[in-house]
């Protein structure tokens, strides 16, 4: 991964006035009839438990990129965290589902998101949500990496350039950040959604065409074995954002039965992909041979958990501090893996200290790096973002 993860946008939504995302209004017992279209600026009752899986995803993420898997988290360790947790390391070994949450919670939000809303301001809204965090987190990453002492691998100045535009993976760079594989799959989804859904207008009838399309789409691609398709029609996580796309379906009318058969596919589908990608990790530095039935439902455990905020179960996780959960979600996810590694080698190898607590004590880092990062760079920043590239106008 890296969110994954993914990341979230990760797993954004629309945002109102105190940040975050919200659900739409209670309806009356009564009343059967589907939710009614808002618009985008209209208040919505926020979704608490959204926020609560985003970052429950997040920890995931970094279990998994803390004693998950090998590599240069080795080289921080002293040794692999295989030895280092040679009884956890197992089940951390599933962390990397998060990056599968992540992605149906991205397919709900988006299409939410969507509704209602302009091309332009769908673009903008996804911009100030993805680049300022990301900005910052590319520079910082890159200075600690260029200190003196710092063991770890870094990228030339060309390369920390145009890592900066988010497009260096198709362009075949290295990467700053190793979790960004993960916005270049939020990219790609955005630009599919905004050019096939929000351009022509939401509707749902337009939504549903949209998930078949790219389901069968996605499939022949894979079929096929074109890399431009694949690289277009993303059939290893394509599923992944229509099972999200379905659930906010369900959110808006729970008798509709095409989105439930969009979600019982889109999970089928998913957990068969993630299995062909995780049974026999493709590189050495991942550990491999996970159970096929673990696999399965670390995905399903993704779909069932997003099921749960679209049926409403989880309403009454409605603590405020989620919302801040939330909001560190993406800059956490942004700066973990990478800050991590010397953190990591400075507390164990430095200081000595235990593996448990360094894990504790990176993860709590990381989250207080992550809340400097909202509240220095994105809050100030996205508005600002927002407003110059037009996302408060009307429909064009």
């Amino acid at each position: 991964m890296t969110s994954a993860t993914k990341t979230g946008d990760l797993v954004e939504s629309r945002p109102r006035v105190g940040g975050g995302w919200s659900r739409p209004a209670a309806k009356p017992r009564n009343d059967t009839a589907p939710r009614p279209c808002r618009g985008p600026g209209e208040a919505r009752p926020r979704l608490y438990a959204l926020d609560g899986l985003r970052l429950l995803a997040a920890l995931a993420v970094a279990a998994y990129h803390y004693g998950g898997r090998d590599g240069e988290i080795g080289k921080a360790w002293g040794a692999s965290p295989a030895v280092q947790f040679p009884t956890a390391h197992s089940w951390l070994a599933y962390g990397w589902a998060g990056v599968q949450a992540f992605f149906v919670i991205s397919g709900f939000v988006i299409c939410a998101s969507g509704w209602g809303r302009s091309v332009q301001s769908f673009v903008a809204s996804r911009a100030a949500r993805l680049l300022p965090a990301y900005w910052a987190a590319v520079i910082l990453v890159a200075a600690v990496f260029a200190l003196p002492g710092i063991a770890f691998a870094r990228v030339s100045a060309s390369e920390f350039l145009v890592n900066l535009t988010m497009l260096q993976m198709p362009l075949g760079a290295d990467r700053v950040l190793g979790v960004c594989w993960t916005l270049w799959a939020e990219v790609r989804f955005y630009v599919l959604f905004a050019l096939c859904v929000v351009l022509p207008g939401v509707t749902r009838r337009r939504v549903i065409w949209f998930c078949g399309g790219w389901t069968l789409a996605s499939v022949l691609a894979r079929a096929s074995k074109e890399p431009l398709l694949d690289l277009v029609l993303m059939p290893e996580y394509a599923s992944l954002f229509i099972g999200g796309i379905g659930l906010y379906l369900v959110h808006r009318d729970r008798r509709d039965a095409t989105a439930w058969l969009i979600v019982v596919f889109s999970l089928l589908l998913s957990q068969y992909q993630t299995v062909e990608a995780m049974w026999h990790a493709p590189n050495a530095d991942f550990f491999s041979y996970r159970s096929q039935l673990g696999i399965v439902l670390a995905v399903t455990v993704g779909f069932v958990a997003v099921g749960a905020v679209a049926l409403g179960l989880l309403n009454r996780v409605d603590w405020p501090w989620l919302t801040t959960a939330g909001a560190l979600t993406y800059p956490f996810y942004l700066v973990h893996e990478h800050l991590g590694w010397p953190v990591v080698q400075a507390l164990h190898q430095g200081l000595g200290v235990p593996s448990s607590l360094t894990v504790a004590l990176t993860v709590a880092l990381m989250l207080a790096l992550a809340w400097l990062l909202h509240r220095g760079v994105e809050r100030p920043l996205q508005p600002l973002l927002r407003a110059s590239l037009g996302g408060r106008r009307g429909r064009t």
